[in-house]
């Protein structure tokens, strides 16, 4: 059910690392041109800094570990890409059907393709409000034996009731050079980390002694902060106003994310936009070093 790209199957067959990376930022989190630019810098990041990129997608039913310049650009710019789980992985093939893949997607895949370094820009989690809705990310990194590296949870959620749930999931959570959990668009979400490390080889450390222990089925769940953290008067007047906009338009469930992510790009003026791509390419770096030291 994989299909490899010529770049992905070489790097697997030379014993190269490889950098998952996830598709939805690329068709619902970024607006186009920028997405594929964007898109084509994290991809040339991970290779400069010495691993090789393997963004993932589902493209007309087929699982892609790794996309050709035309299937990115599928991705990128044509119209009716949906945004995938897990759970919606066997309709997609049977359907025949396009999609970029979320977190928890995308983690499944990579681990089905031997791929132990995944870079996101923010992870999912309990949403505001009703404590069951939540993100399928949570769960997935349970059972997903990878090594995530994000800029905390979107600060859109429930950032203690993510951190709660991933204790009781025992997903264990990594400060890089922190012990502040940040908050995507934030430096510091309010909320401390316990376990701090501060280089990938101190990472790549942790991942190899998971055998000894029996914790091999779990994620490890590597916090990156931004540097340039968005204003946060700002960013507070955008989430109040952004949460309320999604109320009075009805919007829920998956579509809150997407939706909240828009319009703080749109009302900040690209502000927004500059950090969550500042994001995504220093996660993308550590990965590719991380993954490097594995």
């Amino acid at each position: 059910m994989i299909k490899f790209s010529k770049e992905v199957e070489a790097a697997i067959a030379s014993k190269k690392p490889i950098v998952a990376l996830e598709s939805t930022i690329i068709s619902h989190g970024l607006p186009r041109p920028r997405n594929l630019i964007v898109a084509k810098e994290v991809e040339e990041i991970v290779r400069a800094t010495g691993a090789v990129p393997a963004t993932i997608a589902i493209i007309d039913g087929e699982i892609h570990v790794g996309l050709e310049e035309n299937e990115l650009d599928r991705i990128a710019n044509e119209d009716g890409v949906v945004k995938a789980s897990t759970r919606d992985l066997t309709v997609l093939a049977a359907s025949k059907k396009s999609a970029a893949t979320t977190v928890a997607a995308t983690a499944h895949i990579a681990a089905m393709a031997g791929i132990s370094v995944f870079a996101t820009g923010g992870l999912g989690g309990v949403h505001r409000g009703d404590g069951f809705d939540e993100s399928a990310d949570l769960r997935s990194l349970s059972i997903t034996p990878i090594v995530l590296v994000c800029a905390g949870v979107k600060s859109i959620l429930n950032v203690e009731a993510t951190l709660e749930r991933l204790e009781t999931l025992a997903v264990p959570v990594l400060g890089y050079k922190t012990n502040k959990f940040p908050g995507f668009y934030l430096t510091e979400s309010g909320f401390e980390i316990e376990h701090r490390v501060e280089s990938p080889e101190e990472i790549a450390a942790i991942w190899n002694q998971r055998e000894s222990v029996n914790t091999a089925e779990t994620a490890i769940i590597v916090t990156n902060p931004v540097k340039n953290e968005l204003d946060r008067a700002l960013h507070d007047t955008l989430l109040t106003n952004g949460l309320a906009a999604a109320t009075a338009a009805h919007i829920t469930g998956k579509a809150v994310t997407p939706f909240l992510l828009e319009y703080f790009h749109r009302v900040s003026e690209g502000k927004s936009l500059d950090v969550n791509v500042e994001i995504i390419k220093s996660n993308s770096k550590l990965a590719a070093e991380i993954a490097l030291a594995i």
